[in-house]
């Protein structure tokens, strides 16, 4: 005998539903954020402010490769002339508000995701469960990578660059520690949602509007957009730079296109 299947959920019982997924979402990020808030100390002076200092983890890798490769200090960064300064009142606690806020939402990213996969899955056939079973963790790693790449790769080259840059030493480079954390926060966002990929790849190729074979027969424009993207995203303008930048940009790309073979052989011919 097969078991009974539930009733169906009248509209105000999923807005009920939703709204608890909502709760519990809002819950993990809030206490996340209030860690965040509490070690003060670590989050602006070692993580937020950690690639304005010379011996950044990045800075020293890179100047270690420079020479074992024969280049000398030609990758070795400048150390970072500018000050931050703050010109609003209430500009350090609010900031430290937002920056706790970012820290739950990034580390509580997973959470959030299974507490959506939670609400969504019901609605899914059997096998269409089956197939998305998985997506909540690798949408959460690959969220992660790119925040990483973000911060370890983008973010120390941008700040280097712009912080440095003069169009005339008769300028000193002071900036607002609004316009530093921002500039932070938002590359490590968006990098995060540019890591998320392949699975926009999977889905897309699920319903049919996209496949291998168009990406394939794309590459070389997609290379050029990749390399678009890299010189935009990191304002330095050498070559190792660009090329390291690029290179897991591109190898996200040809990972895509292994994404939506598979996608396509699983799918109902």
């Amino acid at each position: 005998m097969s078991a009974e299947k539930k009733p169906e959920m009248s509209f105000l019982q999923h807005l009920e539903a939703l709204r608890w997924h909502l709760v519990r979402s809002a819950a993990v990020v809030v206490i996340l954020a209030s860690v965040f808030f509490y070690y003060k100390n670590f989050v602006f002076d070692t993580v937020i402010f950690g690639p304005m200092h010379s011996n950044f983890l990045t800075y020293r890798a890179l100047c270690k490769i420079s020479y074992l490769i024969g280049l000398g200090d030609s990758l070795c960064m400048q150390s970072i002339s500018f000050q931050l300064i703050n010109i609003d009142l209430s500009g350090q606690f609010t900031t430290h508000i937002w920056v706790s806020v970012i820290g739950g939402l990034i580390l509580g990213s997973p959470y959030v995701l299974w507490e959506l996969w939670r609400f969504i899955s019901p609605a899914l056939h059997a096998k269409e469960r089956r197939y998305t079973s998985g997506v909540v963790f690798f949408a959460s790693t690959l969220f992660i990578m790119g925040v990483l790449f973000s911060y370890y790769v983008i973010v120390p080259f941008t700040i280097n660059f712009l912080g440095n840059y003069q169009v005339t030493p008769l300028v000193k480079n002071t900036i607002a520690m609004s316009s530093y954390i921002s500039t932070v926060t938002i590359l490590t966002f968006i990098m995060g949602i540019v890591f998320e990929l392949p699975i926009v790849v999977y889905f897309l190729t699920k319903i049919e509007l996209l496949g291998p074979g168009f990406m394939r027969k794309n590459r070389k424009y997609a290379m050029v957009i990749i390399l678009i993207v890299a010189a935009v995203i990191t304002p330095s303008s050498d070559i190792p730079t660009l090329l390291l930048v690029s290179a897991p940009l591109y190898i996200l790309y040809e990972a895509s296109i292994f994404v939506s073979k598979y996608a396509e052989r699983k799918s109902p011919s």
